[in-house]
């Protein structure tokens, strides 16, 4: 059965671990898998660290990545999404797709006789969050026991997060604004995912009270330009600056996947202080995007 990657609730504990522990190895020592065969990168949405990671992480892996934008592949326009599936894998080991909605995936997913790989939709962002796992075990350890906090809105990228981090067995502090919150199915689906559990607050102090690492991402993504204002007013007081990371844990790391706001979602202190990771984990999603195709196409 071909395993693809939409999300991490896709993969078991010890998946996880496999591709993080893979992650840790240089090039050389995973071989080069991708050898002979290409990965069609296709691109709704436009990325800097994504296409480079995942161009680069098909290179060192020995394949060739063909990158398409959105227009050119055209779902649903010029093609419907399973007959762009179909030709594709044809001539492609691997299809990869960053896209605006979900459902587009799982269309692909039905269809498809290779794997799949969600390189970020409305829903999750795997690769990030297999990034954000390998950055902090990097810098605290095993996340086992830790507290792992998100200050912003609980989106894509939040729960994603959030189901790595429980899988882990880290303890997940969410920090949301009313009405950009997770709703009570959600956390409890969280719960069931792993030994860690999940708490959500409105404020964001009490998130970040001792957490070892914290989180934050923009306020508006792409695509929600529209409700910008509207946004900023309801995030008021969700600014992480120096004041929210001093009660945070004692070397509690700061973590955002980028692009940043400075003064916006983050204080210029914080992100370019001492406790940001943030480069390392940007510069992670290269080792992580190698370690996830590496895993998919090693039988």
């Amino acid at each position: 059965m071909t395993s693809h990657l939409l999300d991490i609730a896709d993969l078991a504990a010890a998946d996880v671990r496999a591709v993080l522990d893979m992650a840790e190895m240089p090039p050389d020592k995973i071989g080069r898998p991708l050898a002979g065969h290409g990965v069609a990168l296709l691109f709704e949405k436009p990325s800097t660290r994504t296409r480079h990671s995942m161009e680069m992480a098909v290179v060192q892996l020995g394949g060739h990545p063909v990158y398409t934008r959105g227009d050119e592949v055209g779902f649903d326009v010029r093609e419907p999404v399973e007959d762009v599936t179909r030709i594709l894998q044809g001539y492609h080991r691997v299809l990869a797709a960053r896209v605006f909605d979900h459902a587009v995936l799982e269309r692909m997913v039905d269809v498809a006789d290779v794997p799949v790989v969600n390189m970020l939709s409305d829903r999750a962002h795997p690769l990030q969050a297999l990034a954000d796992a390998l950055t902090m075990e990097q810098a605290l350890g095993s996340l086992a026991g830790r507290t792992v906090a998100w200050v912003g809105d609980y989106n894509n990228v939040a729960r994603s997060l959030s189901e790595i981090s429980v899988l882990l067995g880290a303890h997940v502090r969410l920090a949301c604004p009313v009405g950009y919150d997770a709703d009570e199915s959600e956390l409890e689906r969280l719960e069931l995912r792993g030994a860690g559990d999940v708490t959500q607050f409105h404020r964001p102090v009490e998130a970040v009270d001792g957490a070892d690492a914290v989180h934050a991402d923009t306020w508006v993504s792409m695509g929600q330009e529209v409700d910008k204002e509207s946004r900023k007013q309801a995030f008021e007081g969700f600014t992480v600056d120096s004041s929210l990371m001093a009660a945070a844990a004692p070397g509690a790391v700061f973590m955002h996947c980028l692009p940043a706001y400075r003064g916006v979602e983050v204080a210029a202190d914080v992100i370019d202080g001492p406790r940001s990771l943030v480069f390392r984990q940007g510069h992670n999603r290269l080792h992580a995007a190698r370690a996830a195709l590496a895993w998919l196409v090693t039988p």
